[in-house]
């Protein structure tokens, strides 16, 4: 297994929030609510990086991976720390990593694995498509090789 990151593997920053809600029965913030901040702020980038309406684009991203690696609780009322890198970008399709921060930790208390692959946003059967220009070129600045 790959080390526990830290904040240095990383490109792009955004800060959220945690919510009382966020938090569950045991305490530390609920699985589902790490998928929902990577997916945000991945979108959030891509938003902010092309200056566009991303859902208007002739081809659109879809999740066709996400997972998560945890190594410590993120829990309630601190803010979290998520930084963005990009380790590959296909003609269709862009491999995200987002690590979760808390305090001021210099290691990732999770680390998610974030997919993306474009498809065709005119055709009801949605087929693979290359990126939009304004995608690609909103995600190649978060490539670390």
């Amino acid at each position: 297994m790959a080390s526990r990151p830290t904040r240095a593997d990383y490109v792009r920053w955004e800060r959220v929030t945690t919510r009382w809600a966020d938090i569950d029965v045991y305490g530390h913030m609920n699985n589902a609510r790490y998928f929902e901040l990577i997916d945000t702020v991945v979108n959030n980038h891509l938003a902010e990086g092309t200056g566009v309406d991303i859902r208007d684009l002739p081809a659109i991203g879809v999740v066709a991976e996400v997972s998560c690696r945890y190594f410590a609780e993120v829990g309630y009322p601190a803010p979290v720390d998520l930084g963005i890198v990009v380790d590959k970008v296909g003609t269709s399709s862009v491999v995200y990593r987002v690590g979760l921060f808390q305090g001021d930790a210099d290691e990732a208390a999770a680390e998610g694995r974030f997919v993306h692959v474009y498809v065709d946003n005119t055709d009801p059967a949605r087929p693979v498509t290359p990126m939009p220009d304004e995608v690609r070129a909103a995600v190649e600045p978060l490539l670390r090789g």
